[in-house]
This record gives C-alpha cells, sequence and structure tokens, in this order.
C-alpha cells in the first residue's frame, strides 16, 4: 500500500568517462513497503572482476530477503559486502565507497563507506548531505579547513574506510530522516561531485522537469569542463513526488497499547515474571520457526530450487539469532552462503560470465562437504554445463579470428564444430548465436564466389571481343557462350542477353547469308544486244544472213524492222554505218 500510495521516480547516469572501463555501479529496487538504491565506485584496478558491481549486488540480494530500515541491519549488510571482497581479493586488494540509501516512502536511512556521496534538495535548498569518510572530510569535522574545501582538498581521496578494508570496517549509517513531498535524493560518486558544484547541482534541479533530465543536465555541466581526462562518474535522482503519509490515530494506537502492558508491568510487583513469560514464548516461537524455516530450506535444495532455499535459510539464520542458538546460526550461515553461491553462480551463467559461475558453483562445493541436505550432483551438472559452455564459446572465438583474418572457410568449418558442440550441450542461447555467425559467414563466401565467377565471366567476355577483332568467329562464339552460362549461374539477366547478342553478332560474321544475282536489264530499241551489231549471231558461228526487209515507202525503214534484223541487206555479213538516227539507212 505504501508505494501505491506514494510517487518516486528515479533516474541515473553513468559513464566511464575517457576510460575504457567503468568501475561505477548502481542498481536499485523498489518494494511493496520499501526501497533501496546502492551506489558504488571501485577503488581498485583488477581487470577481472568489478569491485563496485560485487558489492552493490550483495547489498541488494541481503536487502530483498529482509528488507529493513533498522541501522544494525544495513550494517551487517555492508560488512558482509565487505566481507566478500576481502575473499575475492587474490590478485589486488578489492575495495569500493558505498552509498545505501533505503526508504519506507516516509523516512530515509543512508549508510556510507567512503567517498559516495547523498544529497537531499528541499525547497530549492541543500537540505542535507551525506559525511565522507575521508581524511579531508575529518579536517572539516574538526574546523581545521572549511567543509567547501572537501572537495578540491588533495586528501579528499585519503578514505579511512572502504568495503574491503582488511582490519575494522566501519561504516556509517545515519539516523531516520523524514520526507516531504518535492523532496530530490541526488547520489554521486566522486568524479561527479568533485566537477560538479553543490550549488550547480541545486541550480540544475530547479531547470531539470524529472530525474532522468537532471541525470543529463548534470553530465551536460560536467563535460562542459572540457577536460583532458574525465573519471568515471554516476548521477542517480530520486524525485520524491508524493511520499506516503502515515495516520498519526495509527501511532496513538499502538502508543495506547504499549501504555496498557507497560503500566500493569510497573505497578504490579509480579512485572518482572510476566515479561519473562513473554520473552519465553517469543522464544519459543522463534525456535519453532526457525525448525520450520530450516526444513523448507532444506526441501528446496534438494528439490534444486536455491532461490527459495535462499530465503528460507535466511529466515532460520535470523531466528536462530534471536534465540541464541549459536549452534543453529552457524549451521544456517553455511547453508545460506552455499545458495548463495549457488544462486550467484546460475546468474553468472545465465549471463554468459561463465569463470564466475564456475567459482561460484566451485565454493558452493566447498560449502556443502558433510552436509546431506544439498545434493552434490546438482552443482557437477552445473559445472559440467559451465565447462561445456565455456567450451562452445572458445571455439566460437576461434571462428571470430578466422573470420577477423578473412578465412572465411576456415571460420564456416570451426562455426559448423560450435554448433554440433553446442547443441550437444543443449545450449540455447549458443544456438542463437553462433547460427547467425553462420549466415553471416555464409553470406561472405557466396558474395566473394559470386564476385570470384564475375571477374572469370568479365575475362571470357573481352576475350570473346578479341577474337571479334581477329575475326576469329568461333573462339568468339566459345568465349560469349561461357560467359554466358557463368552469368546465368550467378543470375546476371541483363549480362546474360547481353552475351546473345554478341553470339549472334558472331555467328553472322562467321556464316554470312549470300547476296540474290542482279536481274538482268531489259532491250531497248534501236539498241544492240551484246555480242550483237557486227553481223555476228551472239554464239560467235557464222549464220546464215536473214534476209532484208524492203523498206517502206519514203526510203525509210521501220525503226522496229532495223533493230531487229540484226544485219544489212546483201547478206555479206558486214553492217553498214548508220547515217542518222531514227533507222535511215542507204538503199
Amino acid at each position: 500500500m505504501r508505494k501505491e500510495n506514494s510517487d518516486f521516480k528515479t533516474g541515473f547516469v553513468t559513464e566511464a568517462g575517457t576510460f575504457v572501463q567503468n568501475r561505477d555501479y548502481f542498481a536499485f529496487v523498489e518494494l511493496e513497503d520499501m526501497a533501496c538504491w546502492v551506489l558504488a565506485d571501485g577503488l581498485d584496478s583488477d581487470s577481472e572482476v568489478n569491485s563496485a558491481e560485487m558489492v552493490v549486488r550483495s547489498i541488494l540480494s541481503r536487502f530483498l530477503n529482509k528488507p529493513t530500515l533498522s541501522a544494525a541491519r544495513l550494517k551487517r549488510y555492508m560488512q558482509e559486502a565487505s566481507e566478500w571482497l576481502n575473499e575475492e581479493s587474490r590478485r589486488v586488494r578489492l575495495k569500493a565507497s558505498v552509498l545505501i540509501v533505503v526508504t519506507d516512502y516516509t523516512r530515509i536511512v543512508w549508510a556510507v563507506a567512503g567517498s559516495a556521496r547523498l544529497y537531499v534538495i528541499r525547497g530549492g535548498r541543500l537540505a542535507e548531505r551525506s559525511r565522507d569518510q575521508s581524511l579531508a572530510q575529518s579536517w572539516a569535522d574538526e574546523e581545521r579547513i572549511p567543509l567547501e574545501a572537501v572537495d578540491r582538498h588533495e586528501e579528499r581521496h585519503n578514505l579511512l574506510n572502504y568495503a574491503g578494508k582488511p582490519d575494522v570496517f566501519e561504516p556509517y549509517v545515519s539516523r531516520k530522516m523524514m520526507l516531504e513531498d518535492g523532496d530530490v535524493l541526488l547520489m554521486s560518486t566522486p568524479g561527479m561531485w568533485e566537477n560538479v558544484a553543490s550549488a550547480e547541482m541545486v541550480d540544475a534541479v530547479e531547470e531539470a522537469k524529472g530525474p532522468a533530465e537532471l541525470a543529463d543536465l548534470l553530465e551536460e555541466v560536467l563535460l562542459s569542463r572540457q577536460k583532458r581526462m574525465v573519471p568515471n562518474y554516476t548521477a542517480a535522482a530520486v524525485y520524491a513526488n508524493k511520499v506516503y503519509k502515515e495516520v498519526k490515530g495509527k501511532k496513538r494506537k499502538w502508543a495506547k497499547r504499549i501504555a496498557l502492558i507497560l503500566i500493569p508491568l510497573l505497578l504490579v510487583g509480579g512485572g518482572a515474571y510476566v515479561y519473562a513469560a513473554k520473552e519465553a514464548a517469543r522464544k519459543a516461537e522463534a525456535a519453532q520457526g526457525m525448525l520450520e524455516h530450516g526444513k523448507s530450506g532444506d526441501d528446496y535444495a534438494a528439490e534444486g530450487d536455491y532461490a527459495k532455499a535462499l530465503k528460507e535459510y535466511s529466515e532460520a539464520r535470523s531466528d536462530s539469532q534471536k534465540i541464541k542458538d549459536k549452534v543453529h546460526t552457524v549451521l544456517f550461515t553455511k547453508k545460506q552462503r552455499a545458495a548463495q553461491y549457488i544462486v550467484d553462480g546460475d546468474t553468472f551463467l545465465k549471463e554468459g560470465e561463465y569463470d564466475k559461475a564456475a567459482a561460484s558453483f566451485t565454493k558452493a562445493q566447498s560449502e556443502i562437504k558433510n552436509q546431506d541436505d544439498f545434493n552434490p550432483q546438482h552443482l557437477e551438472e552445473r559445472l559440467g554445463r559451465v565447462q561445456a559452455y565455456s567450451a562452445v564459446m572458445n571455439t566460437v572465438k576461434e571462428g571470430d579470428q578466422k573470420f577477423t583474418a578473412l578465412d572465411y572457410i576456415g571460420a564456416l568449418e570451426i562455426y559448423r564444430k560450435a554448433k554440433q558442440a553446442s547443441a550437444e550441450a543443449s545450449f540455447t542461447d549458443g544456438d542463437k548465436l553462433i547460427k547467425g555467425k553462420l549466415d553471416e559467414t555464409q553470406e561472405k563466401i557466396a558474395g566473394l564466389e559470386k564476385e570470384t565467377k564475375l571477374l572469370e565471366a568479365d575475362k571470357l567476355d573481352k576475350k570473346g571481343d578479341r577474337s571479334m577483332a581477329a575475326q576469329d568467329y568461333a573462339g568468339a562464339i566459345t568465349a560469349f557462350a561461357s560467359a554466358q552460362e557463368i552469368y546465368q549461374e550467378i543470375k546476371m539477366l541483363e549480362r546474360v542477353l547481353g552475351m546473345e547478342r554478341k553470339i549472334t553478332k558472331a555467328e553472322e560474321k562467321q556464316n554470312p547469308v549470300p547476296s540474290a544475282p542482279p536481274p538482268a536489264p531489259a532491250a531497248q530499241g534501236g539498241q544492240a544486244l551484246p555480242g550483237q551489231g557486227s553481223g555476228e549471231h551472239p554464239s560467235g558461228s557464222n549464220q546464215p544472213a536473214q534476209p532484208q526487209t524492203p523498206p517502206s515507202a519514203g526510203g525509210q525503214s521501220s525503226p522496229s524492222s532495223a533493230g531487229a534484223s540484226g544485219s544489212p541487206a546483201g547478206g555479206e555479213g558486214q553492217a553498214r554505218p548508220a547515217k542518222g538516227e531514227g533507222g535511215d539507212s542507204t538503199a
């Protein structure tokens, strides 16, 4: 009901700056009755693990199991996260600054270790600011330097306390602070507050219309400094637009109940006995709850549901602490830790972080030794799955190297091996990944094959052109036909048609169509046929002369007769010269 009757909005920005890796980490959870925001700034240089992420995950998992505003419990959550960093500090000392902000939508409590900060802005002014656990802050508290000088002081990074500290770790937990409608909670790592002054933050709140816009605006202010080196930075803003209003009558009601219980205890001489009886009843109830939660946790563990087992073991451990049963506290602590390792390993496995998953499952194996409630086969199966998945991904990486080196045939062969291994391991995510890589590689190979065939076809086309120029039409036809076949294979239809036209042209050159003979000219009147006019027969043999047709009246011969006789009168085979046109002849 609290969350439904309140309005809290969150927005954030986190970037690596000019560095390769972002070692800041921010996460939050909003439950029905409480919400928790956790911000961490990694202080180490380990490239394989992110200490900030480890701390945030640890604290949020504890909070989800047991939401609380209790200062003691929040301090314990931070101490457990710090212990985890100590356990994992193999290569380098893992350490981080941490800020926790918890609310029940009416009040807030914050816990600090290091130099991650909280600003509470109310009514256009800075109402509260968390205190760093640094040497510069301690000097400011002692009034040796002004408070405003802490942000630029050379000792601001000289931390007196931080998560992962090997000896005494004492985080600071604030008192409960009442929220008001319109309050803004601004969380930031040093990368942000070193470059954006608190006054600029207040101005940005006045200008921004929401948490996401506020975070972006602060980032713009930071980047406007145009520094050559920008550290990792994170800003997370929470707008408490409406806080949950508690019913005052309910508080009075509880106060009356408490008074009714306390007054008889104060007045009656046997009050101590009554208290002892109630304390015994409370312990009996806690003992029963411890056993019930412990049994439920064992049942869930036997079934392989370690997330639920973790929750039950946490409740059982809490009940054992209530009755101060150290034996059961140690027992359930080990079971809770083992379940937590398995849950973390499952999370890492799902996210593809196989080295971390294997490490978590291995730790769980050492925790469940000599415990009959955990099935070792569950862990063996998980470790086997991790190893199989890791082997598949290593094979994929080999294929990626081949692909990057443009050895697509080699990459295809390796991806196929990875696909087979993924199928044998039932690696669903791996199947999807490898399928995409196979498709991409096959597309590359198909593209190269097409380019190779296109070059071959173009060479044949040019060879055909050279053969045509040399009048080697048979060679040209062969070259054009081969090129056409390749173009057809790679589906370049325009070039297929082009080759068809060239083949047709070459065939026409090779086999020309014979031209038809010209028609004979028609005979004209008054003109002799070839071989005539000399008194000879066209055959060249001596033929008897034809009798001369007598001239018509008037002394002129007929033009048609003269043109047809072909020999003069007298029969001597000699033609007489014509005196004039029109067929006149001498009588």
